[in-house]
């Protein structure tokens, strides 16, 4: 096969790194207005959380041990619900009681209900004050100012409000990158086949996720036109993609869609015959993240579904929030993705770019302009212990940009965070923050059983992450003096043009991809891939097995230390992966020099 010269993207690529500006994040927080009219028509949703939650652990634990009857005996929906759902006379009890006070059910399922009625109606039923409010981007929204409290029957199930918090903790975890002055270096930018070959993930010819589904929830439509383009760069047809809307979703838009188009392409490179839906969601809130999941639970289409988004668990404190609790958001969506494991599903997530110190003082959101510094915190969803978080690296290969020469084998990787000048994140006066692999303890989430099998550096708390793939460095914002010598980039394709990005928004995905091909190499769903993944790095600790993780990588992220000894560490977890001995596979040929039949 011909050999496409990369610098053929030149100009183009060249106009629009240096011309990109920093994307919009969705992390931000109403501003309120004045009280919202009593005869104002006002939706929300309610959540039924999980019945019989002390059962699922270990309805879980035997799914994925394989000396147990249970092992993979996946369940469908309707048997999980069954199981530990809320039942036909709880959601009659619920929508009989909300009638009482004139509020109208739209909407009901095992999952929750919607929720229509007049300001003064709700009012009154939860013993708040709802004012309206507007986001900084000018969504309107409607806030409850004061805590909830819930009516007898929703207590009855410790249901959760989800619409009024009037506040959107999530963001994606991607960066347009500064303009390096290595492009078609040893350092990048890379294509998907680029990182296929360093991490050896196994070859076209062996394994392509035929017959798998991976699932993107993101919000924002991709262009199909652009994902031709990309894939024809590396003479690769596209893959596969569809759009399943949620809530409407959010339309295609070059900025909006940035997140988008990283997680299909990245997904899709690393898995090119599998199909790839995305969930595309209105906006990134809680409210709208737990309809994308019940969709996705639902249809029960998904394998593995990726998600390069998240937001600092100390934002869902009552210290965060006016003394109002969010934290059972967390837990509501937490209990979903139990269930997408219980059916089988893995769940990925990134688990943030801004290192250890992801959270920012909660007097900055009100601009003063000496706020503080940065605080250290997990990210969620990252740090559900039903989701495999990933980190990120910078990565070093062969490629050298020689005409012709697209080698791109493993050189090093190394994860020493970029020390910012601004806040890049929330366009606060915060100080101190880093861009970097997020990692750190979790503040919600028990330490699961798969963790025990290593030490994580806590004996209480999930850590995050779980391993690591690529995500690059020196964003626009950083202090370019200090940025690495190593730091890297990915390519993407949006509105036409070329564009340098970073982030842990690119590993998630890649990581989708090859779970993917596990899926794809042993027949079935592999539920959460944690308990697999942790087991090969028992083992490989013991020496039977390959060199699964790369555990050596030297790196710091603002407060944990990589590389310094064997294991697992905070900042890339168990450590990047060879992708073949992943999959248990090492004698399968290799994926090999990009644009070639064994990894076009």
């Amino acid at each position: 096969m011909q050999i496409f010269r990369r610098n053929a993207v030149t100009t183009a690529l060249l106009f629009s790194l240096a011309i990109s500006s920093r994307p919009l994040f969705a992390a931000q927080k109403a501003i309120v207005q004045d009280r919202t009219p009593s005869t104002q028509t006002v939706s929300f949703d309610i959540f039924l959380p999980l019945q019989n939650r002390d059962q699922i652990e270990p309805l879980l634990a035997d799914l994925h041990n394989s000396a147990s009857p249970n092992y993979q005996q996946w369940l469908t929906p309707a048997q999980f619900q069954a199981r530990f759902g809320a039942s036909d006379a709880q959601v009659a009890a619920i929508v009989a009681e909300l009638a009482a006070q004139h509020l109208t059910a739209i909407r009901t399922s095992t999952y929750g209900i919607q929720v229509t009625g007049a300001a003064a109606d709700i009012e009154r039923t939860f013993k708040t004050t709802l004012s309206n409010a507007t986001f900084p981007g000018g969504k309107f929204t409607v806030v409850a100012t004061q805590p909830i409290t819930l009516s007898p029957a929703l207590a009855q199930v410790n249901a959760a409000v989800a619409g009024l918090s009037g506040a959107i903790y999530m963001r994606p975890h991607s960066q347009k990158a500064a303009l390096p002055a290595n492009r078609y270096s040893s350092t990048g930018g890379y294509f998907f086949d680029d990182l296929k070959q360093a991490y050896s993930y196994p070859s076209y010819q062996s394994l392509t996720g035929k017959g798998v589904t991976i699932g993107i929830l993101m919000s924002g439509d991709f262009n199909q036109p652009d994902m031709t383009k990309y894939f024809a760069h590396e003479k690769l047809a596209s893959p596969n993609f569809s759009t399943v809307q949620v809530d409407g979703g959010a339309p295609y838009d070059p900025s909006g869609s940035f997140e988008t188009h990283l997680d299909l392409q990245q997904s899709g490179g690393m898995a090119p015959n599998a199909h790839v839906i995305l969930y595309n969601l209105p906006d990134l809130s809680d409210a709208s993240i737990l309809d994308g999941l019940a969709r996705i639970l639902s249809d029960n289409k998904a394998d593995v579904v990726s998600m390069s988004f998240g937001g600092p668990e100390l934002y869902y404190t009552a210290a965060f929030n006016g003394g109002t609790d969010f934290t059972y958001l967390m837990q509501e969506e937490d209990d979903m993705m139990a269930q997408g494991n219980a059916q089988g599903i893995t769940f990925v997530a990134s688990s943030g770019d801004a290192g250890a110190l992801s959270a920012v003082p909660f007097v900055c959101f009100n601009y003063d302009p000496n706020c503080g510094s940065v605080l250290p915190s997990a990210e969620f969803p990252a740090s559900s212990p039903h989701v495999t978080g990933v980190g990120g690296t910078n990565l070093v290969t062969t490629y050298t940009g020689l005409t012709g020469d697209l080698n791109s084998q493993y050189v090093r990787e190394s994860a020493f965070a970029d020390p910012l000048a601004e806040d890049i994140f929330y366009g606060t006066s915060a100080t101190g923050s880093y861009w970097g692999s997020g990692g750190g303890n979790s503040i919600v989430f028990k330490k699961p059983l798969f963790q025990a099998l290593t030490n994580t550096g806590s004996t209480k708390f999930r850590t995050v992450p779980d391993l690591a793939l690529h995500m690059g460095g020196c964003p626009e914002g950083a202090i370019y003096s200090e940025c690495g010598a190593d730091d890297s980039f990915d390519y993407l394709v949006i509105g036409n043009l070329y564009y340098g990005v970073i982030g842990t928004s690119a590993s998630a995905p890649d990581f989708a991809g090859l779970t993917a091909l596990t899926v794809q190499r042993y027949g079935t769903r592999l539920g959460n891939v944690n308990y697999y993944a942790y087991l090969l790095a028992a083992a490989q600790n013991f020496g039977p097995v390959p060199l699964v993780f790369h555990n050596d990588i030297p790196g710091f992220n603002g407060l944990y230390y990589s590389g310094q000894t064997p294991g697992y560490n905070r900042v890339l977890g168990l450590g990047t992966l060879d992708g073949k001995d992943f999959l248990l596979s090492p004698f399968v040929p290799s994926a090999g020099i990009p644009q070639t039949p064994s990894n076009p």
